[in-house]
């Protein structure tokens, strides 16, 4: 089983600003989230533990677990470039994402794409065949968003964002 978990709340989340690798990390409430969903998975030995390398990403998969997260860049929250930490309501988007006609550095959404389903295809390629093991991963909105993609497929408006849990919650995959 794959278990794919967003991070919990922090000060930006509250805030209700963009919140892409200049991040924060975990606020009390994001840590009680944490610990909430620690005690939801208390029942499960995870195998492998992986995580975007954001701070607030690593925190919440190392207290759901207690075990110390492997990072990867392929798991890295998307690049909002200029947008970072600016109020969601206050910038100019093109579709989901911040215009990069605007905000300089925002990354290119195919790029993103490539990235994460590139772990995921080694991840299948590694352990796919071993049903028995669980697999958890920690990123963000569009990180758990995207590793939804891979299961579900992109969707035809393109918006994987649909596929991502809340903070601090989680939802299941299984390779096929």
């Amino acid at each position: 089983m794959i278990y794919v978990i967003r991070h919990g709340q922090t000060d930006l989340n509250k805030e209700r600003k963009f919140q892409g690798r200049m991040g924060l990390p975990l606020n009390e409430y994001g840590i009680e989230q944490a610990e909430t969903l620690r005690n939801q998975l208390q029942d499960l030995k995870f195998d492998l533990v992986f995580s975007s390398p954001q701070e607030r990403a690593v925190q919440t998969v190392e207290i759901v677990t207690g075990l110390k997260a492997v990072t990867d860049e392929r798991l890295d929250v998307f690049d909002l470039g200029e947008a970072d930490r600016l109020q969601i309501n206050e910038v100019r988007m093109a579709g989901p994402l911040p215009d990069s006609t605007v905000y300089k550095g925002v990354e290119k959404p195919n790029k993103f794409v490539k990235r994460v389903f590139n772990f995921m295809k080694d991840l299948e390629n590694q352990y796919g065949r071993k049903k028995e093991l669980n697999i958890i991963i920690s990123g963000h909105r569009c990180t758990t968003g995207c590793i939804g993609a891979y299961f579900e497929g992109i969707p035809s408006d393109g918006n994987i964002l649909k596929f991502s849990s809340d903070t601090g919650n989680y939802k299941i995959f299984t390779f096929k």
